[in-house]
């Protein structure tokens, strides 16, 4: 997604920073027992479905994975672009890591926005969605006190991920967003268990 115009809090005309988006799928799914890129919705794999989602809204995601999901991945979504995480089992953020890497490899824009989407939370609303991809802060939608997810990551943020040398080092240790409150009943879905995907099938 391209830079647009917006008013800032002083009033003044400013220039938004691309937006850039990643799909993190990278994660073993031990506790579940299948990918869970992979389980279907009404015969649509789920990384299929986030990333028609997110297509939807102009956003281009990069999906990372891990190297025995990435031809599976592929075959569900051909022509995007994938990103092999190579050491997956060291934490979410070397995926992070990773999808920022290929960004800044393939781009000419060296500042820019990054959503960020595991695709183990993805059941946050069409609204929560925009509210997000609006924002030029680092923030998350919250609901109850909790943050949730997609997250938007600025410049400086991603600067701190990239200097981060430990892969294994939580995400909250090195970014502090904002939380925005949301109105957003399934916000908090996780998939982890046969009944989480239960409910996120019966969510229109």
């Amino acid at each position: 997604m391209e830079e647009k115009l917006f008013v800032d809090s002083e009033g003044k005309m400013t220039r938004s920073l691309t937006l850039k988006c990643i799909i993190l799928a990278a994660g073993a799914s031990r506790r579940l027992g299948e990918p869970k890129a992979l389980i279907e919705k009404d015969g649509i794999p789920l990384i299929r479905w986030l990333v028609n989602r997110l297509e939807s809204k102009g956003l281009e995601p990069i999906i990372v994975t891990r190297q025995e999901l990435m031809l599976d991945i592929a075959l569900c979504c051909p022509e995007r672009t994938i990103v092999v995480n190579p050491n997956p089992d060291a934490g979410r953020t070397g995926s992070i890591r990773c999808g920022i890497i290929h960004i800044n490899s393939e781009s000419k824009v060296k500042r820019y926005r990054l959503l960020m989407v595991p695709v183990d939370r993805p059941a946050f609303g069409d609204e929560t969605l925009s509210l997000i991809m609006n924002e030029e802060r680092c923030c998350v939608p919250s609901k109850d006190g909790r943050g949730g997810h997609p997250i938007m990551l600025t410049s400086n943020e991603i600067d701190k991920i990239l200097a981060e040398e430990n892969p294994d080092a939580p995400l909250r240790e090195i970014v502090n967003p904002k939380y925005l409150e949301v109105n957003d009943e399934n916000l908090h879905l996780n998939i982890d268990l046969p009944s989480d995907i239960e409910k996120w099938r019966s969510i229109p």
